[in-house]
């Protein structure tokens, strides 16, 4: 529900889109500073209680920060301080979470694959189609509402995972030839060599950030887009939100089949295209209703090429959050100072440009040949 309230609140607060931008920034600016270490990191810890632990962290800061909105202490500096903690807490329970499956299902690819799909659905259904409208409504009736509704789901979250039974999940870290523990550094190092040694993969991770640095620009600045050029209010931004979402939905429904029936490539190739077709519709309409249809194609484009490129990257998860994630925290700040100095429309009218000249960089490249899925390297979370 803080995906959508914290912009809103951001928006009540200035009309300005760097300055909104910069709560978006806040937020993922985590992904910059922490996400290399954090994967290493949890190579050597007890997975659930990092979790655990983490969320309910997050219980406290955004239980704060929905007091201090309701004491009217409201700001921008104080929104860009709960985004990055409650950044930081994701960047840390997503790694782990990822790594977490695999030592509670049984390595059997069929069973191994429904839980990540179960687990993939009810996070769409429950953090993208029911949180957004959700979070616009309670916000509508009172700033403070979806915050305090967010510090009892991170409550919750933090209970259910401590109750997983089980032996711990710890990865003890990885040690060197000589037995010795192998340093953060040696690790980092390991998971970068092995991703860039793969040229396919480098290549993927490159098109992430540069889609994410153009994706992240055109969402840093949403909720003043709806508002100026929509002519939407709260509910109506939570509503767009959800529309992506359910467009993400669609796409987990179909991934699976249609990297059976085309392959890889093809679903690559096909979605460079989608997206720079989609953020030209968006620079270019004024119908809330076009931009909903726009947003449920980007959505479950969105989603069937994250699924692609997870199946074909392996596991190094913290490296390619960081190219994936990395690129959308500087994405946001691009995307408030364009929409501040040319217009609400132009980080969608870059977006489009940058996609399309990547699809034609990348076409050739995603050939079915170079496109084998390697063999995952040995770091669970790096």
């Amino acid at each position: 529900m803080y995906v959508t309230a914290l912009p809103l609140l951001a928006a009540t607060l200035t009309r300005d889109p760097l300055p909104v931008s910069a709560v978006m920034f806040a937020e993922w600016l985590p992904w910059l500073l922490f996400g290399l270490p954090a994967g290493a990191l949890l190579d050597r810890w007890e997975r659930r209680r990092v979790m655990w632990t983490v969320d309910a962290g997050r219980l406290v800061v955004v239980g704060g920060f929905a007091v201090a909105v309701l004491a009217g202490w409201a700001s921008v500096p104080l929104l860009m301080a709960a985004g990055f903690l409650l950044g930081t807490g994701q960047t840390v329970v997503d790694t782990a979470s990822q790594a977490l499956v695999p030592s509670l299902v049984s390595r059997d690819p069929g069973r191994l694959g429904r839980a990540n799909g179960r687990l993939a659905g009810t996070r769409t259904v429950a953090e993208e189609l029911a949180g957004p409208p959700a979070g616009g409504f309670l916000f509508s009736a009172s700033a403070w509402l979806p915050f305090a509704a967010d510090a009892v789901s991170f409550g919750a979250s933090s209970a259910l995972v401590a109750a997983i039974g089980g032996r711990p999940v710890a990865g003890g870290g990885p040690t060197a030839p000589a037995g010795r523990p192998r340093s953060l550094r040696a690790e980092i190092a390991e998971g970068l060599g092995w991703l860039w040694r793969r040229h396919a993969l480098r290549l993927l991770a490159v098109c992430l950030g540069v889609m994410n640095l153009a994706g992240a620009g055109t969402f840093a600045i949403w909720v003043l887009w709806a508002r100026q050029r929509l002519g939407l209010e709260d509910v109506g931004f939570g509503a767009l939100v959800t529309a992506y979402a359910a467009g993400g939905l669609l796409g987990t429904l179909v991934a699976s089949r249609l990297d059976a029936a085309v392959g890889p490539a093809v679903l690559l190739r096909a979605g460079l295209c989608t997206e720079a077709a989609c953020q030209l519709a968006l620079a270019l309409t004024r119908s809330p209703w076009i931009a909903g249809a726009t947003l449920v194609v980007f959505g479950a484009h969105a989603m069937v090429w994250g699924t692609v490129t997870v199946s074909l990257r392996g596991r190094v998860n913290s490296v390619s959050f960081l190219f994936d994630l990395g690129g959308a925290a500087l994405g946001t700040l691009l995307g408030g100072g364009l929409a501040a100095a040319l217009g609400i429309t132009a980080p969608f009218w870059l977006a489009s440009g940058a996609v399309t000249v990547l699809t034609v960089v990348a076409w050739r490249r995603f050939r079915p040949d170079a496109l084998t899925s390697p063999p995952a390297i040995g770091l669970d979370s790096t």
